[in-house]
């Protein structure tokens, strides 16, 4: 209600201020404003046409540039839909060249078969480190399961096997490893659950 009554003020004091304004301006000739102002009825029409026309031309260039902006829009939504894997694939293709690499090394004849097994195991250990990484930083991440108490959200029971080590209903084994993406579950574990001794 306040805020009424003081818009209300403001009001009344700007149609004062108006008021005086015009007491202030000089009087115009009222034959020279009349001479000036007048048309005759078909110039008006004729100039009503000519800013009808120009007013319709500038709305259809305006509703063209908005059908070119939308159809651009369509078309740069459908590609960024179309490639958004490009920098999962790029960052995993270093780890494809990797096993590439161990698998060559693994073939070589000239080392003995424990020593060709043993880089082998290396390579393939540095290469699954680097596409942990790279999983990361797409936060993508391992959930931990062994030793942690059964969680049916995040795991997947395979089978009960009794332990004397692990109490009832903990993981006793994980058979494949569960991810997460961002706060998503993206693959549940498939575990072994203890039954207890």
């Amino acid at each position: 209600m306040e805020e009424r009554v003081s818009d209300k003020k403001s009001e009344e004091e700007i149609l004062e201020d108006l008021e005086s304004i015009g007491e202030d301006l000089p009087e115009v000739d009222e034959a020279y404003a009349e001479e000036d102002v007048e048309l005759e009825p078909i110039d008006e029409l004729e100039a009503a046409q000519e800013e009808l026309a120009e007013q319709k031309d500038q709305v259809m260039r305006i509703a063209a540039e908005f059908e070119n902006y939308k159809k651009r829009m369509m078309r740069e939504k459908s590609n960024a839909l179309k490639y958004a894997g490009e920098p999962i694939l790029r960052e995993i293709l270093p780890t494809l060249d990797n096993l590439e690499r161990a698998i060559a090394q693994g073939e070589t004849q000239d080392v003995d078969a424990e020593q060709a097994l043993a880089s082998l195991l290396e390579g393939v250990e540095l290469t699954m480190k680097s596409l942990l990484t790279s999983l990361e930083k797409f936060e993508v991440t391992p959930i931990e399961s062994v030793g942690e108490p059964f969680d049916p959200v995040n795991q997947e029971a395979l089978t009960m096997e009794a332990s004397d080590t692990v109490p009832a209903n903990h993981v006793l084994t994980e058979f494949e490893k569960g991810y997460q993406y961002k706060d998503r579950l993206l693959r549940a574990a498939k575990v072994i659950v203890s039954s207890g001794a």
